[in-house]
């Protein structure tokens, strides 16, 4: 992959150079005959490498390039699945050689497939409509490999400072992938999101089937709806408030719960127009954050709020990320990048994410941060993921063009 991507950027260089234009990296690239190398590849690898194409896929075009977006888009629902022998293999192992007598009308064609496993539906033998979700064979193994591999091809590419230690990162990221490799665990949570929501008629969440799950199989409930972009083309009202109970979700998750769901993969929504309501899928990137991450957290959104700029930096320092040196260059920028992405939650009114060139200004600004690589560390691992969970959440605003006041949706967690 990482030759043929070469190849497409010295092929795109050099028609840039006749014509007379002085091309940057990045736009030889994110191109669409690359983006296709990357995406046919990934798609195959599944794993954690895949994943790194879906959480591309997010993208609505103001970091990457249209075309790049949609392209990559085909990984959020469409890997390739399993052999019917493979199929046979795992489910063997998980149910005994008559698994097929435990369930029925078993589909062999899934429903869906993602990064680490696949959706076949079925009837349990109480007559319920069930799903079943079947992890790859050698996902778990193939994890650590997966990501030291993505490591180096970071590395080597230079868009990391040879001196960055992003070993804790990485140890961290292995850590959550063995993680959502479990399902056992992935029921867990489940079972803990079902409860938390039972009385919330806005959401629809899947039931667990602890007797039918097993490490490499998750069996729960059947529940229908349609992908979430789908409501992209029903009236404002109906995507503001859709897009507003799932950023209030959010919230609960971190200062209640201390438990979120910090995959934003838009496959995971999905829009019941029958009943109005959201479904919420897949559980298995559920993480647990520390009560000190979330009250330091806190203090970093009441400071944005109020404009208070100490307090926003000695926030923004006690949750982990380096804020320079006192009146340096560095510390203002950094400081300017976190007003700026903490944005919606300011002003008391909608916030219109389709008209927002806020990743615009943000992409531009962080250009910068480039001049000033002696001030780069890894970034705390906490919010790496929760800043994974709040830039999905815009996105999908964003795509869904939807209107809402976040400052009244945050006020009542600080």
């Amino acid at each position: 992959m990482a030759g043929g991507v070469a190849g497409g950027m010295l092929a795109e260089g050099t028609r840039q150079i006749r014509a007379g234009k002085r091309p940057k990296a990045r736009d030889m690239l994110l191109t669409p005959a690359n983006a296709r190398r990357v995406a046919d590849q990934l798609a195959t690898m599944r794993g954690a490498a895949m994943k790194v194409g879906q959480i591309l896929s997010m993208d609505t075009g103001d970091f990457l390039p249209r075309e790049l977006a949609d392209i990559l888009a085909r990984l959020r629902a469409n890997a390739r699945y399993m052999p019917p022998g493979q199929l046979d293999q795992v489910m063997s192992e998980a149910y005994g050689d008559d698994w097929e007598s435990q369930f029925y009308g078993f589909e062999h064609k899934p429903l869906a497939a993602a990064s680490i496993g696949q959706v076949h539906r079925a009837h349990s033998p109480d007559g319920r409509e069930i799903v079943l979700k079947v992890q790859y064979p050698g996902v778990a193994g193939s994890i650590d490999a997966d990501v030291d591999n993505i490591a180096s091809l970071l590395k080597v590419s230079g868009l990391l400072p040879p001196d960055l230690d992003i070993q804790p990162l990485l140890d961290d990221a292995k850590a959550q992938l063995q993680d959502e490799a479990d399902y056992n665990k992935e029921a867990e949570f489940l079972a803990a999101f079902g409860e938390l929501l039972a009385d919330d008629d806005r959401f629809l969440v899947p039931e667990v089937l602890p007797d039918l799950t097993r490490k490499t199989v998750l069996a729960m409930t059947y529940v229908g709806g349609r992908p979430i972009e789908t409501i992209a083309e029903l009236p404002q009202e109906t995507r503001d408030e859709v897009m507003s109970a799932l950023i209030e979700l959010m919230f609960r998750e971190l200062f209640e719960l201390r438990l979120v769901q910090t995959d934003p993969n838009f496959a995971n929504y999905q829009y019941d127009r029958a009943s109005g309501k959201i479904v919420l899928l897949d559980f298995g990137a559920t993480r647990r954050f520390k009560a000190a991450f979330v009250n330091n957290y806190r203090s970093l959104a009441k400071a944005a709020i109020a404009g208070n700029r100490k307090r926003l930096i000695a926030a923004a320092e006690r949750v982990g990320y380096a804020m320079g040196d006192e009146d340096s260059e560095y510390r203002e920028l950094v400081l300017e990048l976190f007003l700026m992405a903490l944005e919606p939650l300011q002003l008391d009114e909608p916030y219109d994410f389709a008209r927002s060139d806020m990743t615009r200004r943000i992409s531009a600004r962080a250009e910068e941060v480039t001049g000033f690589r002696d001030f780069w560390q890894t970034p705390p691992t906490d919010a790496v993921y929760f800043h994974r969970k709040l830039g999905g959440m815009f996105l999908l605003a964003s795509r869904l063009q939807a209107r809402v006041n976040v400052h009244r949706l945050i006020t009542p967690f600080l």
